[in-house]
């Protein structure tokens, strides 16, 4: 159980860790890496997918290591790093970018949150005056404007 909890909290200290290297890793002295993302050019790969091999690695040290010495803790936060690699995925990459087209349209208030928070951080084409780099925790003014949206389409 406790080998649970574990992979839990890793999984919530990764949207930290993601703010602290989105802000100022890609945003940073790996901007090079990031650019493309924010400037998108021709093809489906972008220079940024580098980075899902780079948050890959200490994941699959974690789960392999961990399971050759039986170091479950190991493995714990390396699938809980896997896990948040996943949930990434899912949200950035098919939700918010639609890079693989499955939810195209949604109702739902928190994807609307989450898409427009993330449509405010492309909105700076440079590395420089950015906003909003989380990515599963959506900042109270965006969900004010998602609600203000509401009340403007039920009146």
């Amino acid at each position: 159980m406790i080998y649970v909890l574990v992979t839990l909290l890793v999984f919530v200290v990764m949207e930290g860790i993601t703010w602290l290297t989105h802000r100022y890793v890609m945003h940073g002295f790996l901007w090079y890496l990031h650019e493309d993302h924010h400037q998108k050019g021709p093809g489906f790969w972008e220079k940024n997918d580098a980075f899902f091999v780079i948050f890959a690695i200490p994941s699959w040290l974690c789960i392999m290591l961990g399971s050759m010495n039986q170091n479950y803790w190991a493995v714990s936060i390396g699938a809980g790093i896997a896990l948040y690699g996943f949930a990434y995925f899912l949200v950035h990459e098919i939700i918010i970018h639609q890079r693989i087209k499955l939810f195209t349209r949604s109702n739902n208030r928190y994807i609307r949150a989450i898409r427009w928070a993330h449509k405010m951080h492309h909105k700076h084409l440079h590395k420089e005056e950015g906003e909003s780099f989380g990515m599963l925790i959506v900042a109270k003014k965006y969900w004010d404007k998602i609600r203000r949206d509401e009340k403007l389409k039920a009146v």
